[in-house]
């Protein structure tokens, strides 16, 4: 008579998922924004995990999780085996959708820089489907299904654009601006992803601090732009992004002073892919003709 005695139970993936971002990114909130879940599902996986293994992997404290030495001892191989679950993916969609290519970026380049390239970028690479998502923050692409990453950093991958900085307002606004020491009297426009703006460009163009603008504050910077458009008051324009509409004359400097930031607009992906794929073939097309600006219309 055959015996088959029950085999072992495996690990759930998705609990060993959690455990390796989690302790990567040194955090279950950090964990479920890399993944797309709430940071009680990533607990109640680790938990579940835990209750199998019958060891702790984490120490619970008021200020957050910290590895024991088991969760340290395990963690460079899960990293190591997820990274080459990662490729191994990406091979795989490679080989499934080869013309198809992913792009993950900040919602202002994608509206302001990445767009305005997009007609000229079809034309030249017939068959190449682009595909945008919007994101605040870059994803980690060897645990996301993203090809590409553009967005603004003092890190990562290829620079394509300083990131200089300046007020600018509608032409009939900036009739009424003599000095910056004018931007007490009128409102400067905020976005909330770059709300430190004002104060960089303050300090590089060795300004008085006092000057302090204070103005509306918009969760886009699409919103913030429109309105300064409309004339609603003076907004820190990024070149990069706003250059169209510069060389248009619908946004004008007021003032002369600039400022650069440490960060740049910068292009990468994930290392090792074919030099005839077509995220590479995009990258290098954004590269080189992508850092042209669109002729103004």
């Amino acid at each position: 008579m055959a015996v088959s005695p029950p085999r072992p139970k495996s690990f759930a993936m998705t609990a060993l998922r959690a455990f390796e971002a989690a302790a990567r990114l040194g955090g279950f909130s950090a964990a479920a924004t890399e993944l797309g879940v709430t940071p009680g599902a990533i607990s109640a996986q680790i938990k579940s995990l835990e209750a199998e293994l019958g060891a702790p992997l984490f120490q619970r404290t008021a200020k957050g999780v910290v590895l024991t030495p088991l969760g340290a001892q395990s963690l460079p191989a899960f990293g190591q085996a997820f990274d080459q679950l990662g490729e191994a993916v990406q091979r795989m969609r490679d080989a499934a959708a080869p013309r198809v290519v992913h792009i993950a970026t900040l919602p202002a380049i994608a509206q302001f820089w990445l767009s305005p390239r997009l007609p000229r970028l079809r034309a030249e690479m017939p068959g190449t489907e682009i595909s945008i998502t919007a994101l605040e923050q870059p994803p980690n692409l060897k645990r996301t299904s993203y090809d590409l990453c553009l967005f603004f950093s003092d890190t990562d991958g290829t620079v394509l654009a300083e990131d200089v900085i300046f007020p600018v307002c509608a032409p009939a606004l900036a009739e009424r601006l003599e000095s910056p020491l004018d931007l007490l009297t009128v409102p400067c426009l905020y976005d909330t992803s770059w709300e430190e703006d004002w104060e960089h460009w303050l300090s590089q163009a060795a300004l008085p601090h006092h000057i302090a603008p204070r103005g509306p504050v918009y969760s886009l910077y699409a919103l913030a732009v429109e309105e300064a458009l409309n004339g609603a008051g003076v907004l820190i324009g990024h070149e990069t992004l706003l250059a169209p509409y510069l060389a248009r004359g619908q946004l004008v400097a007021p003032f002369g002073q600039k400022a650069t930031l440490a960060r740049a607009l910068r292009l990468w992906s994930m290392p090792g892919r074919s030099a005839g794929s077509a995220s590479h073939q995009v990258f290098r097309w954004l590269t080189q003709a992508g850092k042209a600006l669109p002729h103004p219309a």
